[in-house]
């Protein structure tokens, strides 16, 4: 069937030719993964790692704990992107946790950090309290999209 002047194989072919060209379903360009409060809040974990963090590290950390750290601060906001741009909400909600997990290794590297001397009592703190508010905005966003997944399902 021809459709729009375009060769339509089915229905289904139809209605999703219909949903784009639906002009009340604007895509806006200045709404992405860097608008979500989880990402801002990761952002910050990451950050906050590669500028107060992983300059103290010792020389012989480089590639032990100073990799590891670098891998999971930049996972966090990289996983929150990537399950961002996922299609269906459970793909993205994996992705969401994922990040999470990474915040939790982060975690654990910040406490290390403190058990070998790197950083002082202070920059623990500091760390895990950004780590804390990243995984409360985190969890609550893995929520949320929970739920529009069972409304729209």
């Amino acid at each position: 069937m021809v459709y729009g002047g375009i060769c339509m194989k089915s229905e289904l072919d139809k209605l999703i030719f219909d949903m784009a060209e639906d002009d009340s379903v604007l895509y806006d360009a200045s709404r992405d993964f860097t608008t979500l409060n989880a990402w801002k809040k990761a952002r910050r974990v990451k950050l906050f790692c590669y500028r107060c963090v992983l300059p103290l590290l010792p020389k012989e950390e480089i590639y032990g704990l100073g990799s590891h750290s670098r891998k999971a601060s930049v996972s966090t906001t990289a996983n929150i992107a990537e399950g961002y741009g996922r299609f269906h909400y459970q793909e993205g909600i994996q992705f969401y946790r994922i990040a999470r997990g990474s915040l939790y290794e982060l975690k654990d590297h910040l406490i290390s950090c403190f058990d070998f001397a790197y950083i002082n009592e202070e920059l623990l703190k500091e760390g895990l309290e950004l780590v804390e508010d990243a995984k409360k905005t985190l969890n609550g966003y893995i929520g949320f999209v929970k739920k529009q997944k069972r409304i729209n399902s």
